[in-house]
């Protein structure tokens, strides 16, 4: 424990120390800002219903994926700005600045009267999205005592089950009957709410520098850094839409880009597992790399190899949002704190496994319900390993670090996204797996090697994080 929290736990009083993050003394922040999560993920799960409607009426289907690695891009470089910004003025800024662009953003895209508009609202919105979540962790940090964090992770990872489930099916009703264009238009309203409860606690509790001798400028370095890492990532997806010989000029430009920037903006010894904070980080996005690539292709594998309907495909995956909150619960518990490591290594197990399940429904004789069951398994494992490494992190980190460390770990988080998804595409559609769509009902098979090609390999870097759970401890 940092002399910060120590302090912090020496002063708190008998009222705060019993009442948890939904006590008297913590309520107002705990409830705004797990609504702000909130708010986030229900944008973040209902646009894809509503995405493939605005690119045909704004006449943009050849920019559809512009309009998710636009998010993405922007995304990365709040991340890095928020961190900076954070560790040196204190959350409240990068805070209310994230928030506010989010939504202009969404009023942007959802006013849009072309697609290049479009593409510009979700991109503003990517930069608020990625200075909002940085917030909330030195937010996290410096507001809570560490006793608490666990729960406090447990309720964000469970701001994101409700509109798991019902995100989709509300966004495709209001497509429906009002159009498109509300999708985005009514979360801006919404956020005000949260930001009133929320907003006086984080002035009161999380302001300012932790160092007053820290200093105010950014570290101009790393900004550059994060416009290198958001470039880098930007060509990589649009290569990786394009196996066109020509295609790989971007995919070069971007790596070369992107390698340089993301060692400079890692914990050094990361791509080693160095033990303590690097392999947090590292253990992050191999986590949430391997999952999320898989994950993508479970629905498409369920209707073009089982002749599934999208909507049962999409409801294989369901149960999971609920395993998910309830590994974030279990890890919440304070009988299982001394064992944290031990929960991780467990967590990626179960990864693995889900992972390498998944693709048994390719024999036609395995029941397709086995990929909800295993999905269910590895959605407990994820719990328990994402907000695990989110507690860990901020016990890592010095108080004048977490806004940086909490930087590092997001971006190993949504870099190994777009990397492992753009190999995973890249290798599935070379093995024939884009002609799968129109073939597999009719031919009764498709191209499962395509599939196989998207799994196996998922599986094995989640076993490869099961190996850095081992490098957690610093002793």
């Amino acid at each position: 424990m940092s002399a910060l929290e120590s302090r912090d736990a020496d002063v708190v009083d008998p009222v705060e120390r019993d009442g948890g993050v939904l006590g008297r003394a913590y309520r107002a922040l705990s409830v705004g800002i797990v609504s702000v999560v909130l708010l986030i993920a229900f944008e973040a799960t209902a646009v894809g219903t509503a995405m493939p409607v605005a690119a045909r009426e704004l006449d943009g289907v050849a920019l559809y994926a512009f309009a998710f690695s636009g998010y993405f891009t922007t995304s990365l470089f709040g991340m890095v700005l928020a961190g900076q910004w954070s560790d040196r003025r204190g959350p409240l800024g990068a805070l209310t600045t994230g928030i506010g662009a989010f939504a202009a953003g969404l009023v942007v895209a959802g006013t849009a009267q072309v697609m290049p508009v479009f593409i510009l609202g979700r991109a503003v919105q990517g930069f608020g999205g990625g200075l909002v979540i940085v917030a909330l962790y030195v937010v996290v940090g410096r507001a809570y005592p560490e006793r608490l964090r666990p729960a406090i992770m447990a309720a964000f990872a469970a701001g994101w089950v409700v509109p798991s489930v019902v995100g989709p099916l509300a966004s495709g009703a209001v497509t429906e009957h009002l159009g498109w264009r509300w999708v985005f238009l009514g979360i801006p309203v919404l956020v005000v709410l949260p930001l009133a409860l929320a907003l006086p606690q984080i002035r009161r509790r999380a302001s300012g520098p932790v160092d007053e001798d820290a200093g105010a400028g950014f570290d101009r370095k790393r900004i550059r850094l994060a416009l290198g890492i958001s470039l880098g990532a930007g060509l990589l997806q649009y290569a990786a839409q394009d196996l066109r010989p020509l295609s790989l000029l971007p995919g070069l430009a971007g790596t070369a880009l992107l390698v340089p920037a993301v060692l400079g903006l890692l914990p050094r010894g990361t791509y080693r597992a160095a033990r303590g904070l690097p392999s947090v980080v590292l253990l992050r996005g191999l986590a949430a790399g391997s999952f999320i690539a898989a994950e993508s292709f479970v629905p498409l594998m369920l209707v073009t190899q089982r002749g599934l309907s999208p909507t049962l495909a999409g409801f294989s995956l369901a149960a999971g949002g609920g395993t998910w909150a309830l590994g974030s619960w279990v890890q919440s518990r304070p009988r299982v704190q001394p064992y944290r490591e031990r929960l991780t290594t467990a967590g990626m197990v179960l990864v693995a496994a889900a992972i390498s399940a998944a693709p048994g429904v390719l024999v036609h004789s395995v029941p397709v319900w086995t990929v909800a069951v295993a999905w269910g398994f590895g959605c407990f494992g994820m719990g328990l390993v994402i907000s695990s490494t989110s507690v860990l992190l901020l016990k890592l980190s010095a108080p004048e670090e977490a806004g940086t460390n909490s930087a590092a770990l997001q971006i190993s988080d949504a870099l190994s996204n777009v990397v492992l998804l753009a190999a995973t595409g890249a290798a599935f559609a070379a093995l024939g797996g884009g002609s799968t769509a129109t073939t597999a009902t009719a031919a009764g098979g498709g191209h499962p090697a395509a599939f196989a090609a998207v799994f196996l390999p998922m599986a094995g870097v989640a076993l490869a994080g099961a190996w850095v759970t081992t490098r957690l401890r610093t002793d």
